[in-house]
């Protein structure tokens, strides 16, 4: 159980310090050029992982098709969002909106006649005051890259419900696979259309790129399948919500980010609404276990 949870951890951790890596890649690559590099990475680097976790289960190919263009699509505009967005505002803050899907997801979950419960609400609502907080200025003005990555957010928010219904009927590491090259093809034709850079140009952003690519979806991926194995769900998603934390600290080291007191009582209770939203209940506990 302890070595699951260090790998849950350490998941959180690389997918928090990816904000830096994909901050740091935009010093010489456009977002759109350094993501459709990032999904192509990201699609060869879990390409080994069919092998690692051969799966027994009859792939429903309509459903892995169709969940992971829907998919791979939310995820392109997700990340598309995520790294205009970090043009304009800090690692941390795009940590922290982008962690909001976690609270926004329940949200949907209503239209879709799902059952909120109390503290799911009291969490909702601790996070949207963090979220006021961190985004809103003092004349009721949102900073643009906060504003870009809220909507985002959206779009993270989307995938989660897409894939929670697809994975039901196929493996993860195919419909991740599908996904990743889905937004591949998306990435490289937006990027065509918007920008020329030049080989020399990706190659000066190489280590971002192999981390965001690389470490980031192959390796993090890897830990998060691992480690989840033996962590229950809710516990898994209490954990994996520290990426925000690791996002706030990346920046803080590593790009000297500035830490005011309304962006860490923002934070503070984005962190919170989390916690609160994703709490295991005891009767509940052994129920929703993955296996």
């Amino acid at each position: 159980m302890l070595i699951s949870q260090l790998f849950l951890w350490t998941t959180a951790a690389i997918w928090g310090f990816a904000f830096v890596a994909q901050t740091v890649g935009m010093d010489s690559l456009g977002p759109y050029s350094f993501n459709a590099a990032r999904f192509l990475l990201a699609t060869l680097s879990l390409l080994p992982l069919l092998f690692i976790f051969k799966s027994k289960q009859q792939q429903d190919k309509k459903h892995l098709w169709l969940g992971g263009i829907l998919g791979g699509t939310c995820l392109f505009f997700g990340f598309t969002f995520q790294q205009v967005g970090l043009q304009y505002t800090t690692a941390g803050n795009a940590g922290f909106i982008t962690s909001m899907y976690i609270v926004f997801v329940p949200i949907v979950g209503i239209l879709l006649k799902h059952k909120v419960e109390s503290h799911t609400w009291l969490g909702i609502i601790l996070a949207l005051i963090g979220l006021y907080c961190l985004t809103i200025g003092p004349h009721f003005n949102i900073n643009k890259g906060d504003a870009i990555e809220l909507i985002g957010t959206l779009f993270w928010t989307g995938h989660v419900i897409i894939i929670g219904y697809f994975s039901r009927y196929v493996s993860a590491v195919p419909l991740s696979i599908i996904q990743f090259l889905i937004a591949t093809i998306l990435g490289t034709v937006t990027a065509f259309f918007t920008e020329s850079p030049a080989l020399a140009d990706f190659e000066m952003a190489w280590w971002p790129l192999v981390y965001a690519g690389v470490a980031s979806s192959g390796i993090a991926f890897t830990l998060q399948t691992l480690g989840q194995r033996n962590v229950s769900a809710s516990i898994s998603a209490l954990i994996l919500s520290s990426e925000a934390v690791f996002a706030l600290i990346g920046g803080w080291l590593l790009m000297n980010e500035v830490l005011s007191t309304r962006t860490l009582i923002g934070c503070g209770f984005i962190l919170l609404g989390m916690i609160i939203s994703q709490w295991p209940r005891q009767t509940k506990a052994a129920a929703i276990s993955v296996a």
